[in-house]
């Protein structure tokens, strides 16, 4: 070996532990594979929807944590998030009654490119023999339906997602279409597409995705009078603007993927910390005694007000069936 070469691969072997000490800034070697974006979902909004995407950071700036309705910290950002209980609440400086600008988040209304300001959150799983891509919406509400002339289900914050599974070699296999606190699951071959793409319809206000336009049941509470409603509004392309990530199964650990537009530029100086807090993501659900509260029929299922949901990494990121609820998983091979 040439002396010039000796020297070069002893300096970088001088430098090797600082570069091996990992933190949570650092990127992935590889960034999310070509197919994920390349077969990303086809992401309808509903046509009279209201209360859209929004940037997580954004959301946070309008939050305090709370805990059993009393305040732990008046400020909150994504780099200081996980450092909260899991037991704690995202809660509004503003009361949300009034529908401040930040909670209908109209900056997040996708373009007629499909281009919205708030990044997606999209998240890659390698598993054994396939690859599981997770493709998170956040939205700052979810505006419920009606129930006996009474709006129930709304809360603050509000995360949905679609998945696709892989082959190892990049081929899509399943789609998965969450839905509040479940979600259907199709073969690939089943779905709606826009050339590749399958097509993701979400819900009017409870942002709740579907692979069909139309009425949907849902909620077993009182047979099938709350359902949502779909078509093929205003179209959101979530690969114009998302932060990426890798999530290692066996270790639990997330790993930056580097993002695009607003979502990559925003990662850059993020950590992935926000991702493993497991708290809600909106203010704990009213209690009856506050005047904006309701439960129709006195059924707590049926509150006007509910509690804010929980981050992606609660959604069964790891599992090996198709479904977010393992099981009694049927994929469906037509719609």
């Amino acid at each position: 070996m040439p002396l010039s070469l000796v020297s070069t691969a002893l300096a970088l072997l001088s430098i090797t532990p600082a570069l091996a000490a990992p933190t949570n800034n650092l990127f992935k070697r590889a960034a999310l594979p070509a197919y994920a974006l390349t077969y990303a979902p086809y992401t309808y909004l509903q046509s009279g929807e209201a209360w859209f995407p929004s940037d997580v950071s954004t959301h946070l700036k309008h939050m305090s944590v709370e805990s059993n309705f009393k305040n732990v910290s008046t400020t909150v950002s994504l780099k200081t998030l996980n450092t909260f209980p899991s037991s704690d609440y995202l809660t509004s400086y503003d009361n949300v009654e009034t529908n401040p600008a930040w909670l209908t988040s109209g900056y997040g209304k996708p373009n007629s490119k499909g281009y919205s300001a708030a990044p997606a959150t999209i998240i890659a799983v390698e598993k054994n023999g396939f690859v599981d891509v997770f493709y998170f919406y956040f939205y700052s509400y979810n505006h419920g339906s009606l129930v006996l002339g009474s709006r129930v289900d709304n809360h603050v914050g509000d995360w949905e997602h679609s998945m696709i599974r892989f082959s190892t070699a990049g081929v899509p296999q399943n789609v998965y279409y969450s839905a509040h606190s479940s979600g259907t699951a199709y073969t690939y071959s089943a779905v709606q597409k826009v050339g590749v793409r399958p097509v993701v319809y979400s819900a009017a206000g409870s942002h709740a995705n579907y692979a069909t336009a139309g009425t949907q049941e849902i909620y077993p509470i009182i047979g099938d009078i709350v359902t949502d409603t779909t078509d093929a509004g205003t179209y959101w392309d979530v690969t114009q603007n998302y932060r990426g990530y890798y999530y290692t199964n066996a270790t639990g650990v997330v790993t930056n993927a580097g993002g695009v537009d607003v979502g990559g530029i925003e990662q850059a100086s993020e950590t992935v910390d926000w991702l493993y807090w497991s708290g809600m993501w909106g203010d704990e659900q009213y209690p009856t005694s506050d005047s904006r509260q309701n439960c129709a029929l006195g059924i707590d299922d049926l509150c006007h007000y509910q509690s804010g949901p929980t981050g992606p990494l609660t959604k069964n990121l790891g599992r090996t069936a198709v479904c977010q609820k393992e099981d009694g998983c049927t994929v469906k091979t037509s719609l």
